[in-house]
């Protein structure tokens, strides 16, 4: 259902019946039925009706089925209506015939407005009256808002799946629910030992329970030393349910009456949890990859429902490792298309690892979209690292002021629990900063793209986003210019470039807009129907006396009044 429209989330619009259809159809110029019957420019509505109708019965009879004429765009373009099967269906068979030139389905729309999830809106419980600003229409004041509301004018992420590789979920949010298909926990499938379990936290190694148990860090887990040398003090923290998070920004349900919004709300999360306390092997990673799409991993079972997006909200300092790059060749060649997190700077004092020194792998691997942080007002979010490996730049997040609520955070869904969960618990984060979470807006965009244009490839993906993408504002008066590469001095707050934060900051609507097929596409190579018998005396082509005969006793017995078009 659409956003903003009172009824139930699930109906379906007139177009997507089961058994009643409506197509646009257009004739090709030499079509039989246009020769014989040409339809003037300024035809009367009741002539126009009448040849619409002719040229529908005979369409309908080549194909065993009765189309009704509902109205004519122009000369050769009409709208048909059939029943006893869908729109999509209509449009496919008829695409098939020799004598049109295309059909596509004859879409309903409605008017978008502010989604009534109350978080959208204000998050006023939080203190954040900006609410979810990063998915709004761009302004002045929110510059780098990625205009989701436009987008689901025509797309909302029905039929994608978009694996979430991260701490695993909770798989009870009230706001998360419907949402999630059978994941994978596969931390400890590399590796067995006691470390790993402690890692996993949930008692056990690999198994299909994605749910995040929650990922604390205590100073006793440091100091018994059973988490191994990957943990520090560093790493002592309460749970971040950081799956349920990225989970929510990229698909929680939308226009329910509650919480928040996701970008592809009719999309569906595949979880898979590689991450446990203080994080998770490499090695976890790729085999959660290569699961997520669908390939054969030795071990696991097969995945039913293979994702066709990848969300990676993780990663590590350094180059691109092979292995990293194989398992990333792997599932591009599958057509899943991967999203990766540039990485946040954790030292703004030390220039080797302040915010925008170098970007993260599996970000700066071939073929993946790295994705930076923007803050509201389009220049680069202090902690986001950056480089020419940066597709392109989503908001991150950020505080603005020193004291009080983070005015400009990413919030999302969450858990209460500072250890282990609260069962059933709807919360929410307020205050969520990263470019963990400018990345599943990117995601959930690409499923925007692949429900409207399935056929989309890893490559056509990012061009298109990188394509459509806005230009980063003008240079703001006393902030810095972004610098690739290494830099003497920490890069904080910056003016972004397309050489430091990629093409420029995620436009939804531009790059929905941009794949929608024009038209639909036969399945085989139309076979032209046969057409009528010409006549012996010329004319073009002009059929024969009994076929105009049989044409116009049609035109009669189906002639109606002008009226209004119908909303079906």
């Amino acid at each position: 259902m659409a956003a903003g429209v009172a009824g139930s989330a699930t109906a379906l619009n007139p177009d997507q019946q089961p058994n009643y259809a409506r197509v646009i159809v257009r004739f090709k110029q030499e079509a039989s039925t246009v020769k014989a019957r040409p339809l003037a420019a300024r035809a009367t509505a009741t002539e126009a009706a009448d040849v619409a109708q002719v040229r529908g019965t005979t369409l309908g009879l080549r194909h065993d089925m009765s189309l009704r004429a509902r109205r004519s765009l122009d000369t050769r373009t009409h709208v048909y209506t059939a029943t006893g099967m869908s729109s999509v269906e209509l449009a496919r068979r008829l695409a098939a015939d020799g004598e049109v030139e295309s059909v596509e389905v004859d879409r309903w729309w409605r008017h978008y407005s502010v989604p009534n999830d109350p978080l959208y809106a204000t998050a006023a419980a939080g203190g954040v009256t900006a609410g979810q600003w990063y998915l709004k229409a761009p302004d002045s004041t929110v510059v780098s808002s990625i205009n989701a509301p436009s987008a689901w004018d025509t797309a909302t992420g029905t039929g994608v799946v978009v694996a979430v590789l991260d701490t695993g979920a909770r798989l009870d949010h009230p706001d998360l629910a419907g949402q999630f298909l059978p994941g994978y926990d596969v931390i400890g499938f590399s590796n067995s030992s006691s470390e790993a379990i402690a890692t996993a936290n949930d008692g056990n190694g690999a198994d299909s329970d994605p749910s995040d148990p929650g990922d604390w860090v205590s100073q006793a887990d440091i100091d018994s030393g059973r988490l191994g040398t990957s943990c520090t003090k560093d790493d002592i923290a309460n749970s971040s349910w950081h799956g349920t998070r990225v989970s929510g920004l990229i698909a929680a349900a939308t226009n329910n009456g509650l919480g928040m919004a996701g970008v592809a709300y009719n999309a569906k999360i595949l979880p898979v949890r590689v991450l446990g306390k203080c994080g998770g092997w490499q090695s976890d990673i790729d085999a959660g990859m290569r699961w997520a799409a669908g390939l054969s991993v030795p071990g696991l079972p097969a995945n039913p429902n293979p994702a066709k997006v990848i969300n990676m909200s993780l990663g590590s300092d350094g180059s691109c490792s092979s292995t990293y790059q194989s398992a990333v060749n792997a599932v591009t060649t599958a057509g899943v298309t991967v999203v990766a997190a540039a990485g946040n700077g954790v030292d703004n004092t030390d220039p080797t690892k302040a915010g925008g020194i170098g970007v993260g792998t599996p970000a700066n691997c071939a073929n993946v979209i790295g994705v930076a942080g923007l803050r509201h007002a389009g220049t680069k979010v202090g902690f986001s690292n950056l480089g020419p490996q940066v597709s392109i730049s989503a908001p991150g997040g950020n505080c603005v002021n020193a004291t009080g609520a983070c005015l400009y955070a990413i919030l999302s869904t969450s858990n209460s629990g500072t250890t282990t969960p609260v069962a059933a618990d709807n919360a929410y984060n307020y205050t969520g900063v990263g470019t963990s979470f400018s990345t599943p807006l990117v995601s959930g965009t690409v499923a925007l793209m692949l429900s409207i244009n399935a056929s989309l490839t890893p490559a056509q993906i990012r061009s298109t986003l990188m394509s459509t993408a806005r230009a980063f504002p003008a240079a703001a008066a006393g902030v810095a210019q972004c610098v690739a590469g290494n830099s003497t001095t920490p890069q904080q707050e910056c003016n972004c470039t397309t050489s430091t934060c990629g093409a420029g900051m995620l436009d939804a609507n531009a790059a929905v807009k941009a794949v929608v097929p024009t038209s639909t596409t036969p399945p085989t190579t139309p076979t032209a129907s046969p057409a009528p018998p010409a006549t012996s005396s010329g004319g073009g082509g002009a059929m024969s006396g009994l076929w105009l005969a049989a044409l116009a006793l049609a035109a009669i017995a189906l002639r109606w009044p002008k009226r209004s078009i119908s909303r079906r």
